[in-house]
């Protein structure tokens, strides 16, 4: 048996990997967008339905899929995901009509939806709170390398060898990745880390104990700065999809790049700078937390403020050189926020909660956010252009900046002491069994 306090990092790396596919496979339909229009005769708000039906039926699905996770072994639900999506990855080269390819674009978001909820869930029972968010960070990591790696090789195979190649590559390698890691993920046990916050063990006891949906809407009503972390989210989530989704074409159309290079310059800059901009949130938010209630929620709304400037310069410049500064700004400060996206939850969101409360949070983050983003700033660009489409989208940071000021510093401090008070409260009655290293 590996050392627990090893171990906990290594399930973070091997979770990593398996991020990272998700987050290529679903980026890689946005740098084909040119060959997409020209093959099916789209139109832009076409192209915007795409990106909307992965994020409706990923936001949909998210809190059913949630309460599942909460109840089953969370290394089933991670590996069996991975499966599925590839799956349906691969089967989008198949796509013959525009109907077909929206088909499996809403079904890879079915897909996919299983993973954050068991992943956040499963990093959260390895890690307490005095490494939780710098292991969220870390594992947020893969979001960014993902995206980049979807970005620019979708477009280049595309180019060389037709929009369907892509999904084919990507697909397959998920597959692959799912058999070499179904023997060495460990299910923790729920609630361990918060056990023990000086040394997270393996436990012996994995059974699921999730909550009913009355007792978690109670959550949600009891815990505002729950409600105001999963509103900011959305906000947040909002703006996020619109660079995933139309910074590719906006750069295609307005510098005259190759697919493969509007794909990576969408990317790799925001992405890379969020690489440094993650970790680097997680320790802050991981040392203010340990000061006061509200330190990750504080750090979200401090980064969310500072990233509405960068989102309306990065997409209204025609300078090439302010573009990069404006999108490695805005990437450094979207990853101070992304690290604690679930950190912060979490602080008030018992363990046999987490599951179901990730679900909640991707359903109004990518439903009622990412689900809208695309569709909204397509039809907006045939009246106002593109460039203004998406510098009008800076206004969402704006609220989600405003929606966790006020939770750190109204409602945190009393939220996070019910949660603890009740999970002291179980501890006594109920204390968790454990394997000694």
């Amino acid at each position: 048996m590996l050392s627990s306090n090893n171990y906990k990092w290594y399930a973070v790396a091997m979770l990593w990997w398996i991020a990272f596919f998700n987050y290529a496979d679903r980026q890689s339909v946005f740098s084909l967008f040119p060959l997409l229009s020209r093959e099916f005769h789209l139109s832009d708000a076409q192209l915007g339905l795409l990106g909307s039906s992965f994020a409706a039926v990923y936001g949909l699905s998210a809190p059913f899929v949630g309460f599942v996770v909460d109840r089953i072994q969370r290394k089933a639900s991670i590996l069996g995901g991975l499966r599925i999506w590839s799956v349906i990855c691969i089967a989008t080269a198949a796509s013959r009509s525009f109907a077909q390819l929206l088909f499996f674009r809403a079904a890879e978001g079915l897909g996919e939806t299983v993973y954050f909820p068991a992943s956040m869930s499963f990093i959260g029972d390895y890690h307490g709170r005095s490494t939780r968010s710098r292991a969220m960070g870390t594992h947020q990591t893969s979001v960014y390398i993902g995206t980049i790696a979807g970005g620019f090789f979708a477009g280049l195979i595309g180019q060389r060898y037709g929009w369907q190649s892509s999904f084919v590559v990507f697909g397959a390698a998920g597959l692959v990745l799912s058999f070499i890691l179904s023997r060495l993920l460990v299910e923790p046990a729920r609630g361990a880390a918060d056990s023990t916050d000086t040394a997270t063990v393996i436990a012996l006891d994995t059974s699921p104990r999730g909550v009913s949906a009355a007792k978690f809407f109670r959550l949600i009503y009891t815990r505002p700065s729950l409600a105001l972390c999963m509103g900011a989210f959305m906000c947040q989530n909002f703006t996020t999809m619109v660079l995933f989704t139309w910074m590719p074409t906006l750069l295609y159309r307005k510098f005259h790049l190759s697919l493969a290079m509007a794909g990576l310059t969408a990317t790799i800059y925001v992405q890379s700078a969020s690489m440094i901009g993650s970790p680097l949130g997680g320790w802050l938010a991981d040392s203010l937390r340990r000061r006061f209630a509200g330190g990750r929620m504080l750090v979200q709304a401090i980064a969310a403020g500072l990233e509405v400037p960068f989102v309306a310069v990065g997409a209204l410049t025609g300078s090439w050189p302010l573009l990069i500064v404006s999108l490695s700004l805005w990437g450094i400060f979207k990853g101070f926020y992304e690290a604690n996206i679930f950190a912060s939850a979490f602080d008030v969101v018992p363990p046999q909660a987490r599951g179901t409360a990730t679900g909640f949070m991707n359903m109004v983050g990518w439903l009622a956010g990412a689900g809208t983003a695309p569709v909204v700033v397509g039809v907006l660009a045939g009246h106002i252009g593109l460039d203004r489409s998406v510098a009008a989208t800076s206004a969402a940071y704006a609220a989600a900046c405003i929606l966790m000021l006020v939770a750190s510093l109204v409602f945190a401090r009393r939220d996070t002491h019910a949660m603890e008070s009740a999970l002291e409260n179980r501890r006594l009655r109920e204390p968790p069994q454990i394997e000694s290293d």
